[in-house]
């Protein structure tokens, strides 16, 4: 879940790609990084930090240019370091940068391929590496000295034949323009505007319709699945299905809790999507439990919030904001390991006193993961003097891996792993659990859109839409992703990361 985007300018890109980076910080605390494009010389600038923190007003002044591409990074099966940090680059053909959203599911096969047939050099083992490369072996295969843009649609239909997963892309080619595009499923969101300046029209993709609307441009689509559109640099727009058999069937999770609620992705508002599922929870509490003696609803913030408030209005109960957000504190769903996740909880919320002591409160989050956080918030109001803890979750319960590109834990660190609604409210210390239903979840996204069919519903169903997965690969992703390889490897990372400046005609 990284946040992309790309503009095609009349001026000066750069201001407006570290803004769009911003916007989408939510995404990914990571890493972060920007590549413009100057007269066909490349600048860049990337490092491990928040965006606020990885760039300088000496940075700016030297990413310039009308064209560029930016990321933010969100770690799952790889490292989190700056040798990680996108985009990335290969000089041939054109020079290409590239920044992706996603999981390639057959990443380990490919990276063969490239190696041995395709005689590619690889320089981490980022599966977005391989997706550039696969990228450029493609576009390379008309052998132009200028891409026409029908070249790049073949390339993104290599790219599609090749690749099996989840990626939302954007890639510049150096002078000549950016193209964007998103997988057969369209899992992962990506969008595009335009605005008119007194120079002409300028063009952005992003992750998320809400960057559009801050930086000013009008809306114009989403990228449809397998869809690629190509902007050259002067402003003229191409696209075409690249895709033999695109459906669209989005990552309900981004309704769910990774998009910002005032985004709209593939015409479903997140905002109406998490209204409803507020609804249809209070709904099934009504049925379970007709004669609740809930006295307040707490949301846990922030993405909680829609559904926490609609919920209590529909239950008739009291709304309050009984805890308090440090906002200078990184989304802890995203953290590596589970130690900085169980220390961030403490930091980043407090209670208010008042709002809990000798009341039923019911707390509302948007999901239960690993449990780590619900567990400590529940202890917490429990401090502040609740007489009874209820906690409901606005999504069913996780107990399967995701593999497009969200870092849930392997199985076994899923604290809905094999255990009963009734087990899970034990380890986590409440009075009473409630889950949605997945059919009712599906409901409140689908009603915003009824053209999408289908979900990426596979956190929660077991179901990997994409194919490519079986228990072999479960297996080795809940090797790479377990919480103590993870503190290893952010331990190699901290004795050994280095900043990542400039790039200019040469190979990265």
């Amino acid at each position: 879940m990284c946040g992309i985007a790309g503009i095609v300018g009349r001026g000066s890109v750069n201001q407006s790609l570290y803004e769009a980076l911003t916007v989408l910080q939510h995404r990914g605390q990571d890493a972060a990084g920007i590549v413009t494009c100057n007269e066909g010389r490349l600048h860049q600038r990337k490092s491990t930090g928040l965006v606020r923190d990885v760039f300088s007003a000496i940075d700016m002044q030297q990413l310039t240019g009308n064209m560029g591409i930016a990321h933010c990074r969100y770690p799952t099966a790889g490292s989190s370091g700056s040798d990680l940090a996108q985009p990335f680059y290969v000089n041939s053909p054109y020079g290409i940068s590239l920044a992706h959203n996603g999981n390639l599911v057959n990443a380990e096969p490919l990276r063969r391929e490239l190696r041995e047939h395709d005689l590619r050099h690889l320089n981490t083992d980022s599966d977005s590496e391989v997706l550039l490369n696969i990228f450029a072996k493609e576009l390379q295969t008309e052998q132009r000295v200028r891409p026409e843009a029908g070249d790049v649609f073949k390339a993104v239909e290599g790219v599609h034949r090749r690749c099996v997963g989840a990626y939302a892309v954007v890639a510049m080619i150096a002078e000549h323009g950016i193209v964007g595009f998103r997988d057969p499923n369209g899992i992962r969101p990506l969008v595009y505007g335009k605005r008119t300046t007194a120079d002409g029209d300028e063009y952005l993709f992003a992750s998320e319709s809400v960057a559009l609307n801050v930086l000013g441009f009008e809306f114009i689509a989403d990228v449809a699945p397998g869809e690629a559109v190509y902007i050259t640099s002067d402003g003229t727009v191409h696209s075409q299905q690249c895709a033999e058999n695109p459906q669209l069937r989005p990552c309900i999770f981004e309704h769910v809790y990774l998009a910002r609620p005032d985004s709209i992705m593939d015409g479903v508002s997140v905002y109406k999507a998490r209204l409803r599922q507020g609804e249809a929870l209070a709904a099934k509490i009504r049925q379970l439990w007709p004669d609740h003696d809930i006295d307040v609803v707490i949301p846990v913030p922030d993405t909680s919030r829609v559904a926490a408030q609609v919920l209590a209005y529909d239950l008739n109960v009291k709304f309050r904001e009984g805890l308090m957000k440090n906002r200078y504190i990184g989304r802890t769903f995203i953290m590596p390991g589970q130690t900085e996740r169980r220390k961030s909880v403490r930091r980043k919320l407090n209670t208010i006193e008042l709002e809990f002591k000798g009341k039923n409160v019911m707390l509302v989050d948007d999901s239960i993961v690993r449990g780590t956080t619900c567990k400590q918030i529940i202890q917490m109001a429990r401090d502040a003097g609740a007489n009874r803890v209820y906690f409901a979750s606005a999504a069913p319960a996780v107990i399967f891996p995701n593999v497009y590109g969200i870092d849930m834990a392997a199985a076994e660190e899923l604290i809905a792993y094999n255990r009963s609604v009734e087990e899970v409210c034990q380890q986590i210390g409440a009075d009473w659990l409630v889950y949605q239903e997945l059919e009712d979840l599906v409901k409140c996204s689908r009603e915003g859109n009824a053209d999408i069919k289908e979900f990426d519903c596979s956190v929660f169903d077991g179901r990997y839409i994409t194919g490519g997965v079986d228990q072999a690969y479960l297996d080795r992703l809940a090797a790479e992703r377990a919480d103590d390889v993870k503190q290893k490897r952010e331990q190699s990372v901290r004795s050994g990361d280095k900043h990542i400046v400039g790039l200019h005609n040469a190979a990265s």
